[in-house]
């Protein structure tokens, strides 16, 4: 089974007549389309069995509806994350509105993108709730072109403290934690409930294949999960660049990344490692 972790909702149902690219060097090889029809998203999403759609929200403006509204739509494939801002006051009230109402079964933050400590008091409020219940929490705690994300907070290892605070929490650190995966691999190697993903990451083909290579040498390829960031990158797009992570260092005496280990990387099921299988 494919799961995809790190999945972006669909802007509109209606078929996307006026294309909008993503700003030069959000992606280094290209623009992406940053709108999305529902259709268009149903076709991308076709390779994998199972999704987690998430965004994020910034003080009281919440993706939160939306994201239930296109899981109802394809409830054999969407997994939905919620998402609250620790920095506003009703972020507790929505977060159990999420919960109780909309059915949701895990959260997505970003203590840089919503400008909070990861340790602040009002985050530990809902790692503490999300431990109680089981809610898995996914990061981004990864570098960002955004001038206004204060990259102090992005650091993987700020989740460190949170990770032995709340020894329970199921974490996982989008995006390998780039620039930063060596720390991000030592991070998932000493807590047993942190994981990370390869969203966004293929792209950068020398850097994804160290962080590769360099898991394996720390023995914690099983706690990598398949992830897109879509529609920064699409799941057949994903799946091709790992399958031929190896192309990299034909003709070298450099390591190889074994094809089991790929394909074990591509199956993985992130639910049930989750708690949500």
């Amino acid at each position: 089974m494919i799961v995809d972790v790190h999945v972006h909702a669909p802007t509109q149902m209606e078929t996307v007549r006026e294309p909008k690219l993503s700003p030069p060097g959000y992606r280094g090889d290209k623009q992406y389309k940053q709108n999305v029809g529902w259709a268009e998203f149903q076709e991308a999403m076709a390779p994998v069995d199972k999704l987690i759609l998430l965004g994020l929200a910034q003080g009281s403006k919440t993706p939160n509806d939306d994201i239930a509204r296109w899981a109802r739509l394809w409830p054999e494939k969407i997994v939905p994350f919620c998402s609250v801002d620790p920095t506003d006051p009703g972020a507790m009230e929505e977060l159990e509105r999420c919960i109780e109402d909309l059915k949701m079964v895990g959260i997505k933050l970003s203590p840089h993108y919503q400008n909070f400590a990861p340790m602040d008091p009002r985050a530990c409020a809902i790692y503490a709730k999300a431990e109680r219940l089981g809610l898995p929490i996914a990061f981004h705690q990864a570098t960002s072109p955004v001038r206004t994300a204060p990259l102090r907070y992005a650091h993987p290892m700020a989740l460190d403290e949170v990770a032995t605070a709340y020894p329970d929490l199921k974490i996982v650190v989008a995006h390998f934690g780039h620039p930063w995966e060596p720390d991000t691999i030592v991070l998932i190697r000493k807590h047993p409930n942190v994981y990370t993903d390869i969203s966004a990451q293929f792209y950068r083909p020398w850097q994804f294949y160290n962080a590769l290579v360099l898991c394996r040498e720390y023995a914690q390829m099983h706690k990598v999960f398949f992830g897109t960031d879509y529609p920064v990158t699409t799941p057949q797009e994903t799946l091709d660049a790992l399958r031929a992570i190896n192309d990299l260092v034909e003709g070298t005496r450099l390591p190889r990344i074994p094809e089991e280990e790929i394909e074990a990387l591509i199956q993985r099921d992130a639910l049930r490692l989750l708690g949500l299988g």
